[in-house]
């Protein structure tokens, strides 16, 4: 009898680990993410709060946008957060998503050297910006990785009018990395480059670098979030994927988005849209 008591407990010990074990995987998420929101020490901030309100654990893979949404499409992740708006509207349209949520903004800023040999310091606009560096030939840094940055550097390219020729240009480079490792290739080599603001004040190493060029309306940054479909990613978590979203868009979040400091500066305010 004992032996068979024992049988019996050692069968209801694994199938109550089975069943937890399924619950917890059934609270667990990928976000396919931009690298600036991890970057910047947001996600260590707020995903403790999630876990707390939700349940839900996530886990974050931080790359390029470009980079963010092939994942996505290649249905390894449950949600999507990223700022590219034209590429978003599309993965949307094309049926990877059923909408897209704004949750918050920030800005880029156009950093370079003090020596500033393109003449920027103070210009307020970022095309006319970028003209000046390629008139004067300044080195300029570039991402080149089809990331959300990489994106809007292309727009002020064709705002100002040029198209760097990145095969014998020697003034232009591209890293093919991240915002840190471009930041740290522009503090290098004395040049400009574009980055987003919170990727800047969590950078450590500016060298002598300075923020150049700001407040253009054209450097507005929003990022957006989209729950990945189910009709195209059978196995997507649905339910703890719109757990992580809501949480986003709910007043607990955004005032969590907008009381995230890194310097005692706001890296990013709230615009959640429904």
């Amino acid at each position: 009898m004992k032996q068979l008591r024992a049988k019996y407990a050692s069968v209801l010990i694994v199938f109550t680990c089975t069943v937890m074990s399924a619950a917890l995987a059934d609270q667990r998420i990928v976000v396919q993410s931009t690298t600036s929101t991890k970057n910047s020490g947001l996600y260590h901030y707020i995903l403790p709060l999630v876990k707390r309100d939700t349940g839900v654990t996530v886990h974050v893979v931080a790359v390029g946008t470009g980079a963010a949404i092939k994942n996505a499409m290649n249905c390894d992740g449950d949600v999507l957060l990223v700022h590219s708006r034209k590429r978003e509207d599309k993965f949307v349209a094309e049926g990877y998503a059923k909408q897209r949520h704004d949750i918050m903004y920030n800005d880029y800023v156009i950093v370079g050297p003090q020596s500033d040999p393109a003449g920027i310091a103070d210009l307020r606009n970022a095309a006319t910006a970028f003209n000046k560096i390629a008139a004067t030939k300044s080195t300029f840094v570039s991402r080149g990785d089809m990331s959300g940055t990489h994106s809007k550097e292309g727009a002020l390219w064709h705002a100002a009018s040029v198209l760097p020729d990145t095969s014998s240009a020697k003034w232009y480079r591209q890293t093919g990395s991240g915002m840190g490792a471009t930041l740290n290739i522009a503090a290098g080599m004395a040049g400009y480059t574009l980055t987003d603001r919170a990727t800047w004040t969590s950078f450590g190493n500016k060298a002598d670098l300075d923020i150049l060029v700001e407040g253009d309306k054209n450097l507005f940054n929003p990022y957006g979030v989209m729950l990945v479909s189910k009709d195209k990613c059978p196995t997507v978590n649905t339910k703890s994927g719109q757990a992580f979203i809501d949480w986003l868009l709910s007043d607990t979040g955004q005032t969590a988005i907008s009381a995230f400091r890194v310097d005692d500066k706001q890296l990013f305010f709230a615009h959640a849209q429904q």
